[in-house]
């Protein structure tokens, strides 16, 4: 997979939000309802919603039945909007994956191979886009006791895909908070640990990357509703996406009010945590005592 390709199968889930996002302005914009949409488009109230909110694929027949029905007759208009159609429709390269990625990651996913920024809090273990390969198989191996060794392996090889983000031609930029509970947390041996200490303080010397540690010293902090990802995007269009992972699902928050709300918790972390050269002294004294 080159990067273009990456850069490219990601942006269609974009794609896939802007078009749903749009195709909503423009039904509230006519006063017709979910209801009334779905009906002359031979689908449920809910197809329309999955639709706008970017949760499924789009078909250009469906879409071209919407434009006539929101009144939309430019043809230089209907065509921007069926263009999207075709991007939107994409196949990601994570879709090879999908006998051990659940749905609602596959979104994650492309959202996070299609942002310019991810910042994140993590507290449990090291975030999958900076965790060895050691280290991430004794995550997996641990969340999934009992597991087919092929299926780690393949959960394992989705992980280290997904890092290929972080040395792409338009690589995002990482701002990243790790709590010192996820480093002082053992998984696999004392080898995987230190040689996932060496390479966070490795890849925190790259140019697109900003590590943080929260230490245990600060004493109770701004994180305390636990992790979260806050992805922003290049697209001016797009608002900024809050991931939060649960057990079995997911939530992805975009009310502007709420991402503002994290993003005020990030800013008090980042302003609180010690300053990425004093976070690697601290990765350092970490290494030393592992």
């Amino acid at each position: 997979m080159t990067a273009g390709e990456s850069s490219g199968t990601s942006g269609s889930v974009v794609r896939r939000i802007l078009l749903g996002s749009q195709l909503r302005r423009l039904r509230e914009s006519r006063g017709i309802t979910r209801e009334a949409a779905g009906y002359s488009i031979r689908a449920s109230e809910s197809k329309i919603s999955r639709m706008e909110l970017g949760r499924v694929s789009f078909k250009a027949r469906d879409v071209e039945d919407l434009l006539t029905l929101y009144g939309v007759s430019d043809e230089s208009e209907r065509g921007a909007l069926l263009s999207l159609v075709r991007e939107a429709n994409v196949a990601g390269w994570w879709h090879s994956f999908g006998d051990v990625l659940p749905g609602w990651f596959q979104t994650y996913i492309g959202l996070e191979g299609a942002a310019s920024l991810i910042r994140f809090y993590e507290v449990q273990f090291v975030h999958g886009l900076l965790q060895t390969e050691a280290y991430a198989h004794a995550v997996v191996t641990r969340g999934m006791p009992g597991a087919p060794r092929a299926e780690i392996e393949r959960r394992v090889a989705l992980r280290l895909e997904r890092q290929k983000v972080l040395v792409s031609e338009n690589a995002p930029h990482l701002h990243a908070v790790l709590d010192e509970a996820a480093l002082r947390r053992p998984y696999g041996d004392r080898a995987v640990m230190q040689g996932q200490l060496r390479h966070l303080i490795e890849i925190s010397e790259h140019s697109n990357v900003t590590l943080q540690v929260m230490p245990f010293s600060f004493g109770g902090h701004a994180g305390e509703s636990g992790a979260f990802t806050l992805l922003s995007f290049p697209e001016s269009d797009l608002s900024d996406v809050v991931y939060l992972e649960q057990l079995t699902s997911a939530l992805y928050l975009d009310k502007r009010e709420e991402v503002a709300q994290y993003g005020r918790v990030l800013e008090r972390l980042q302003a609180d945590s010690p300053d990425p050269a004093e976070s690697r002294d601290l990765l350092r004294g970490l290494l030393q005592l592992s």
